[in-house]
């Protein structure tokens, strides 16, 4: 009896996590159609291209290297010791957290669009989920956590707390893109004698496609992050849905209903209710979405105009920023005088957001600095100008355009 019961929880399990991997691998898609309504037509294909390369190279190198750095698990075994006495949940898992490494290249080709060449961004984007973003998982929530983690509770009272990777994820992923998208440059024409030009987004309805696909496996991403059915809460669910909703309308309501804003302010929320969706009072999550909405509003503007920053997608502000926003919130509103369920400390929260953006700036501007130096980094003016989709692949994403 106990061992059907066991075999029955372990099957239950790998269910659990691998439509969870499902749910947030279909986010890719998200990523893919967010910025393909954004960029220029020109450059809609190498959008799509880019997203499902750096999937599959992340997914190779997450396998080797990444996910054996993190957690300490390798998979250079027989496929009968893979599978072993739980139904192979070691394998979903690393499916479920390789959906999370790949997130890191995926947010940072939203930065950095319409002007790079195509294998340096691969090799940079396997560097990052296969090295640097598992090390710093390592730290967080892998296999060297104890130490840091120790330190945290020791000197502020409390470890810091990411459940579902506001800033292991997103922060990681948009600081990353910072180093990135300042060392490119801005596109051609961004800026002409320092007078802005804006470049408008090309398709609202792919745009929305985006940030509808992204919304909708968000819950997986944040409910499975419990990673097994004992540990899934309703609370997780509730307060996803509260700080996405919270941030669609604070950002309709301060844009005066511009659609960009709103379909963003519902990825802005998301992304800053990740860390604390397990601790958080609903009203709480509402609140925290919709600073968070604010914040990538002025944020995104604030960038683009007045620091000159061509960020396409707005990634920094939107996953960067907001993702640093929700490691602080937590140590605000997850204390039990503010509704919370407790076990936290602002000060932690606030020292583990800021080692990484430490991190993710230092490694990215060294990844990046001998990638240029090496193979060179940006398309040439003349590429540039036809757009990456001729220039790269020798296809537009209208090709019957180009029939007589």
């Amino acid at each position: 009896m106990d061992s059907a019961v066991q075999s029955l929880t372990s099957s239950g399990d790998v269910l659990f996590l691998m439509l969870g991997a499902v749910m947030v691998f279909a986010m890719h898609a998200g990523f893919a159609f967010l910025e393909v309504g954004t960029v220029r037509k020109k450059s809609q294909t190498n959008a799509l291209v880019k997203i499902l390369t750096d999937w599959s190279v992340s997914t190779v190198v997450y396998f080797l290297i990444g996910y054996p750095i993190a957690y300490g698990i390798h998979f250079f075994m027989s496929a009968e010791n893979l599978i072993g006495s739980n139904q192979g949940y070691e394998l979903v898992r690393f499916f479920f957290l390789l959906c999370f490494a790949a997130c890191i290249p995926a947010i940072i080709s939203g930065g950095i669009a319409e002007r790079t060449r195509f294998w340096p961004q691969v090799l940079a984007g396997g560097i990052f989920a296969g090295l640097t973003y598992p090390f710093f998982e390592s730290l967080i929530w892998g296999q060297n956590s104890s130490g840091l983690q120790d330190w945290f509770t020791g000197t502020f009272g409390a470890p810091f707390h990411d459940f579902a990777g506001s800033v292991v994820v997103h922060s990681m992923g948009g600081w990353l893109a910072l180093t990135a998208v300042l060392l490119l440059g801005p596109r051609t024409g961004r800026w002409v004698r320092g007078k802005s030009h804006a470049i408008p987004v090309s398709n609202i309805p792919f745009l929305a496609l985006g940030s509808w696909i992204l919304a909708i496996g968000w819950f997986g991403f944040n409910v499975m992050s419990a990673q097994s059915l004992n540990g899934i809460s309703g609370l997780v669910a509730v307060n996803s849905l509260l700080a996405m909703v919270g941030g669609v309308i604070f950002a309709v309501v301060i844009t005066k209903c511009d659609p960009g804003f709103a379909h963003n302010g519902a990825l802005a929320g998301l992304i800053a209710i990740c860390a604390g969706s397990d601790l958080v009072h609903p009203f709480a999550a509402f609140l925290i979405g919709g600073i968070a909405a604010l914040i990538f509003v002025y944020g995104f503007q604030w960038e683009q105009e007045k620091l000159k920053i061509d960020d396409v997608l707005g990634v920094w502000p939107l996953h960067g920023i907001i993702g640093t926003w929700g490691g602080i919130s937590t140590g605000i509103f997850g204390y039990t005088g503010l509704g919370g369920l407790g076990g936290v400390s602002f000060m932690s929260q606030l020292v583990g957001s800021l080692f990484a953006i430490v991190y993710a700036l230092s490694t990215g501007f060294i990844v990046y600095s001998v990638i240029i130096k090496v193979f060179g980094f940006r398309l040439d003016e003349e590429a540039e100008f036809y757009g990456s989709d001729l220039s790269i692949h020798h296809i537009t994403a209208y090709p019957e355009d180009k029939v007589s």
